[in-house]
């Protein structure tokens, strides 16, 4: 492959370039491009008898109109053993974040980062603050919940996101920790729980919060069909609410939003169950044994992850783009080089999990790239451990500078004007103050502190109750050079929560100057067979019983081996 292929990456700001742009770039024939670790696919479904069925009636299929997307989303309703009033189905997860960012985000949305990079682009471009909650690599980019609430009660952000497992790294948070969060966050106008690459986690028998999501007046959880289904390109996903947040959202979509082969792929899912829950357990034993092999080459980090992929740091002394751009033209292999994400940098790969004979083509292509001849060798000397934060030095001064309030905000610094409504940098700790000026990390340590303009401070709160020390964070998989320190992640440690609710530590904790009772009580837990839930059906309604007995899952024989209303298919 040569240059011009390489450079369609430098001309692609946002995301690495579709595949059908490198073909066409490259003039290879369609099937014979690169092996692809970049676009987090399931591998192994659908079958090659699907494609086949699919291939035959493909005439069929894209000559006439879909039936409505009322239709199509009954179906998969009906598969996972989901209310319909629940659900509502999109061209993509990601025309759904648009529609969520247009109907329910105002003002303001704090996501940690890196992440996705729509839950922090689509918000900007339609005037929102977005408050950046920055991921440390040192703590292996684990989202701490209980300081995540106290940032977004100090900025005052009123929209919330959280992935799991996250993109980039694959960091996974436990089901109870979440639902706690949620509940923590009863006060904000949304909660959005990203759940696109939950399939391929087996962290827990039942990840997911679909089912509490339901009972909860602002909670939204995203679902993604084409990862899990190694479709991409039919772009299809799914949210699931409670009955007044998923109409709002369906509302608003076109009726014919979901074209013929989404429409023909759901309904064929109902008799290739079982392949879907075999192909889901592959991914999770190639996922262990890919990062067994990457973390023998030396000075490579591999993260633990409970996605489809695997996020790597390089050796020191290798730069992402140097070594994407070798792979592709050396050794025909497509890699996703990070330093585009913010809060992540160039010395950052992610790499999707793929059978065993191509990850033994990226091992070999990797050692011959990063170690190969010392003569362009990406690594001029083997690795010695030094340490490395995540992100470049011009996006920590952003994100230092304005969090979230973009460049316009450095004009007006630039200018000697403050722009309206720019947060304080995050605090250090729970209890500890808003600092005057955050110092850059390491890698732009030379730079010196940047002076962070805050606005005016409140009255002076009481410090709340000491956090429990959680068990540590796993880390990354050991590598041969120390690895960094993980922090804590806490599924048992409080959360901030809106007034009255009781802390769950001794004595008395007071509420936060933020969550003042502006905002109705909202109970939680489960409610009760009988009693509606806030967007209108009971539990037992929501669940599809009559609260007094259990109905057995209807429909077709595999269901068993189906995801069911957590979403998740459970063999071997």
């Amino acid at each position: 492959m040569s240059g011009n292929v390489t450079s369609l990456f430098r001309s692609t700001a946002a995301h690495s370039p579709s595949m059908a742009a490198l073909t066409r770039e490259s003039g290879e024939t369609a099937g014979a491009g690169p092996v692809d670790f970049c676009i987090p696919c399931n591998p192994y479904f659908p079958t090659p008898a699907m494609f086949d069925e699919m291939a035959g009636r493909l005439r069929d299929i894209i000559t006439y109109y879909p039936s409505s997307a009322d239709t199509i989303t009954a179906e998969l309703c009906g598969l996972l053993q989901l209310p319909p009033q629940c659900v509502a189905m999109g061209n993509g997860s990601t025309e759904l974040i648009t529609w969520i960012d247009h109907l329910l985000v105002r003002e303001s949305l704090a996501v940690p980062v890196p992440t996705f990079g729509r839950w922090t682009d689509q918000p900007v471009e339609t005037g929102k603050r977005v408050d950046m909650f920055p991921l440390q690599e040192a703590g292996g980019f684990a989202l701490d919940l209980a300081r995540y609430a106290e940032f977004v009660r100090a900025r005052g952000s009123r929209a919330v996101v959280v992935c799991n497992p996250n993109n980039p790294d694959g960091g996974y948070l436990h089901k109870q920790a979440l639902v706690r969060f949620m509940d923590a966050m009863a006060d904000r106008d949304l909660v959005v729980i990203d759940e696109s690459f939950l399939e391929f986690a087996d962290a827990e028998a039942e990840p997911s919060v679909v089912q509490e999501a339901m009972l909860r007046p602002n909670v939204v959880v995203l679902r993604s069909l084409g990862k899990n289904f190694g479709l991409h390109g039919i772009r299809f996903g799914y949210l699931v609410a409670g009955p007044a947040l998923a109409s709002r959202v369906r509302s608003m979509l076109p009726k014919w939003n979901l074209n013929s082969l989404a429409e023909h792929v759901v309904f064929m899912l109902r008799d290739h169950g079982a392949e879907y829950a075999r192909s889901l357990h592959q991914v999770r034993r190639d996922r262990l044994e890919m990062a067994g092999r990457l973390s023998a080459l030396p000075g490579l980090t591999v993260y633990p992850s409970q996605g489809n992929f695997l996020f790597v740091r390089l050796p020191v002394g290798a730069e992402g783009t140097v070594v994407r751009d070798r792979m592709l033209t050396e050794h025909r292999v497509l890699v996703r080089e990070c330093g585009n994400k913010i809060g992540s940098s160039s010395r950052f790969l992610r790499l999707v999990v793929r059978p065993r004979a191509d990850v033994r083509r990226l091992v070999s292509g990797l050692e011959q790239v990063l170690y190969g001849s010392r003569r362009g060798a990406a690594v001029p000397e083997p690795a010695t451990g030094t340490g490395y934060s995540s992100g470049t030095a011009a996006v920590d001064r952003l994100m230092n500078e304005t969090n979230g309030a973009g460049l316009r905000q450095l004009t007006a610094q630039a200018a000697g004007a403050a722009a309206p409504g720019l947060a304080a940098a995050p605090a250090a700790g729970p209890g500890m103050p808003l600092p005057a000026e955050v110092p850059l990390a390491p890698a732009a340590a030379a730079i010196g502190p940047v002076p962070v303009p805050t606005a005016p401070r409140p009255a002076p709160r009481p410090a709340p109750a000491p956090v429990p020390q959680p068990a540590p964070y796993p880390g990354p998989v050991p590598a041969p050079h120390p690895a960094p320190v993980p922090q804590a992640v806490s599924d048992t440690a409080p959360y901030p929560a809106p007034a009255p609710f009781p802390a769950p530590v001794p004595g008395p904790a007071p509420a936060p100057a933020a969550a003042v009772a502006q905002y109705p009580v909202v109970p939680t837990g489960p409610t009760p067979p009988g009693v509606p839930a806030h967007g209108g059906l009971t539990a037992a309604q929501v669940r599809g019983t009559n609260g007094l007995e259990s109905v057995p899952a209807t429909g077709w024989p595999g269901a068993r081996n189906w995801p069911d209303a957590a979403g998740m298919g459970r063999t071997g």
